[in-house]
């Protein structure tokens, strides 16, 4: 039996190879010895070659919606930045926290009411968020018996993008953008009758209806005039007021269904991203190959121009109105106006400024909004970063994810604590232990945790691994037990 130390490696990088126990390591595998780095490397960019990642993803998210592995009720769907220092020219993400944009490309991710990944998908730059969400009840609709309510933050609002979805009848819940607080503060506190208290805060909310209607740029296309419910909620622990926005399609949601929706994903209430993030690389990229982006698209630089002497004649234009203001008139001896006075010199120049203002703005309508780099002197093309090692690499870790996230529930009815109990877990996969391997078992025992509660919990979750009959690769079956040193 060989003593082994679980060794705590944040990165769960490739790299971090030199950080583990190759042989114990190789046994846990069914190999007698995990190669090196570099042969890895050399798997990996082979794997990469096959151009598999797609089929891996598809039928490991088909898997787990098949077997109830993840939920179906609601979706959560958040976008992530992949950010690119490299040399090339590619398309610009937006870094939410530094508030600014910068190369790299969008990770939309979307998850189950648990915290379950479902479905990921890597997309250039800012990325569609809006496509992202009408996608994917189409993607999967084969696979669950119907649509999930599609869940959201402030970025997919917008009248064109819910009218879409209320005539597809697709459910969802969001945040209401651009809120007038005032007016939030002023609504009568008796209004809000319904009691909800979630994540140990205490809120009140109420809900309503608001009309919307959307009016196509496109004349052929009708107007749209419909309904979606409004749900007011009032956090009382920070007093401050919030609203968001709610479609049901056929779906039986309460108000506070809608409200549970809204603040299970952002904020204080988030669980999945800033978590993941902490025991997994999430902007981790293993190797960086490019090719030419199809999409060559750029905002047509000749409207920036236009706008920028758009911009300087409407601040001369504010100038001359101001002298025009305060200007007298000047009259003959015969009481007509002279034509050379400073009022009419004004006034002659205001017409021709604006007659000048109106021509660029008719040019600038006439200019198309975006343009192909390919068209332009002086432009590097677009390049696109292959995500093939990167859709395997986040794979595996989306397994990993909703792997923990089952041991934890596995572990929850036997510790009470829970706010503890992430810890405990983690504090259990971190034992230090030994492995043995025969004939037909690999066995792995762990050092007992020194209190009771915690130990008991930790026989019992290692007990109920073992009744699940796991077998390694070789065929060998995995056994998991507590105690002391065999040595």
């Amino acid at each position: 039996m060989i003593k082994c130390c679980s060794n705590k490696v944040r990165g769960n990088t490739i790299e971090q190879l030199k950080n583990i126990r190759l042989r114990e390591a190789g046994i846990a595998l069914g190999v007698k010895r995990v190669p090196s780095k570099p042969k890895v490397w050399g798997w990996f960019y082979i794997v990469c070659q096959q151009r598999v990642s797609s089929f891996i993803k598809r039928d490991y998210f088909r898997h787990q919606l098949r077997s109830g592995l993840v939920g179906f009720w609601m979706w959560f769907t958040d976008g992530h930045l992949l950010p690119y220092t490299g040399k090339a020219k590619v398309h610009y993400s937006y870094n939410t926290q530094r508030r600014m944009v910068c190369p790299g490309q969008t990770n939309f991710v979307t998850c189950d009411e648990s915290g379950r990944i479902v479905d990921f998908e890597i997309q250039e730059g800012k990325g569609d968020l809006r496509g992202r969400i009408k996608q994917l009840p189409q993607e999967w609709i084969n696979e669950i018996p119907s649509p999930a309510v599609q869940v959201f933050d402030r970025e997919g609002d917008g009248v064109g993008f819910f009218s879409k979805l209320v005539k597809n009848n697709c459910a969802f819940v969001t945040w209401e953008k651009n809120v007038d607080a005032k007016k939030l503060a002023s609504l009568d506190d008796s209004l809000f009758i319904k009691k909800l208290t979630y994540n140990d805060k205490c809120y009140s909310l109420f809900e309503q209806d608001k009309k919307f209607t959307y009016e196509p740029d496109n004349a052929d296309e009708e107007k749209h005039e419909f309904t979606l419910r409004r749900i007011y909620l009032w956090n009382k622990s920070s007093k401050r007021r919030a609203c968001g926005l709610a479609y049901s399609a056929d779906k039986q949601m309460s108000t506070k269904d809608c409200a549970i929706a809204i603040l299970s994903r952002w904020g204080a209430s988030e669980n999945t991203f800033k978590h993941l993030g902490v025991r997994h690389p999430f902007h981790y990229h293993p190797g960086f190959k490019l090719g030419e982006s199809e999409n060559q698209q750029i905002a047509n630089p000749e409207v920036k121009k236009k706008q920028k002497i758009i911009d300087q004649l409407n601040r001369g234009l504010t100038k001359l109105y101001k002298k025009l203001a305060i200007s007298k008139e000047s009259l003959k001896k015969d009481g007509t106006v002279r034509q050379n006075s400073v009022r009419e010199q004004l006034k002659s120049l205001v017409a021709t400024e604006q007659e000048e203002l109106k021509l660029l703005k008719q040019e600038k309508k006439q200019l198309p909004e975006r343009v192909d780099v390919s068209t332009l002197e002086n432009y590097k093309s677009f390049k696109k970063i292959d995500n093939e090692g990167k859709n395997l690499f986040d794979f595996v870790t989306c397994s990993v994810w909703n792997a923990r996230k089952q041991l934890i529930d596995w572990l929850r009815p036997y510790y009470l604590q829970e706010n503890e109990l992430v810890d405990l877990f983690y504090a259990i996969t971190e034992c230090h232990g030994w492995i043995k391997s025969t004939k037909k078992e690999v066995i792995f025992r762990l050092e007992p945790l020194q209190q009771h509660k915690r130990r008991v919990a930790q026989e019992k979750l290692c007990r109920k691994l073992t009744q699940l009959s796991a077998q390694t690769p070789t065929g060998k079956w995995l056994k998991i037990e507590v105690g002391e040193s065999p040595l």
